[in-house]
């Protein structure tokens, strides 16, 4: 079976790390390359980091993104104060900007894009952020990939001493604490080491849906 060689894109967030360490730890992953805005503390002998400010600019790294077979893009803003163009710049244009390269220089490759539950596939619903992410995962599913996933977690229990980005749902995490032996009873529930493992899975041996809600996401996770 062939290695993974993955990119991860928002290693910097909660999700985005988890499967950052699930890769460090995993047999069936080889090489991980990091595109951050900003320098993450982890240093591993697989783990490769390419600090680019201006994300748009990942045409300029062409010659560094060639030779991987699966991605994982998490990076996410909160829809909290922002208006729709920019909310759309970012959850949108940004993930088919690198998309486009992506499957340009690596046609092999399995996508994995993280959204959220709750996403709208219409495109046409009164939630902002769920047309987006709606459009974005519409569109991500037409370009071709190998293979392409969309990943819509409910609640994320956070694992590993992995921190949110968010003040607010750190918080949260904290008052939750003592209650995740019963969340994880619920279907919703998912934790970052099964988001990792769920994604290094769908790129090893796939999974028959194309979104995968939180219950598919367990069930991939643990396989």
């Amino acid at each position: 079976m062939e290695k993974l060689r993955v990119i991860i894109i928002g290693s910097t967030g909660m999700v985005g790390k988890g499967a950052l360490l699930e890769c460090i730890d995993s047999p069936d992953v080889e090489s991980i390359l990091l595109i951050n805005r900003n320098p993450i503390d982890v240093q591993h002998s697989k783990v490769k980091e390419i600090i680019l400010k201006d994300l748009f600019n990942l045409p300029s790294l062409r010659e560094n993104l060639k030779g991987y077979n699966a991605c994982f893009f998490s990076l996410g803003v909160t829809s909290v104060g922002a208006n729709e163009a920019d909310y759309t710049r970012i959850m949108y244009e940004l993930p088919m900007l690198m998309a486009k390269e992506l499957k340009d220089l690596n046609p092999d490759m399995t996508f994995c894009f993280v959204s959220g539950a709750g996403t709208d596939s219409t495109e046409k619903g009164t939630t902002m952020w769920a047309r987006v992410k709606g459009r974005a995962e519409n569109d991500l599913i037409k370009l071709g990939f190998k293979k392409a996933y969309m990943f819509r977690p409910g609640l994320i229990i956070s694992r590993r001493g992995i921190k949110s980005r968010t003040r607010l749902y750190n918080i949260i995490y904290v008052f939750f604490k003592p209650f995740t032996f019963l969340l994880k009873r619920i279907p919703s529930v998912t934790d970052t080491v099964i988001m990792g493992r769920a994604m290094i899975n769908a790129a090893v041996i796939g999974y028959p849906k194309t979104i995968l809600e939180s219950v598919d996401i367990n069930q991939l996770g643990k396989s």
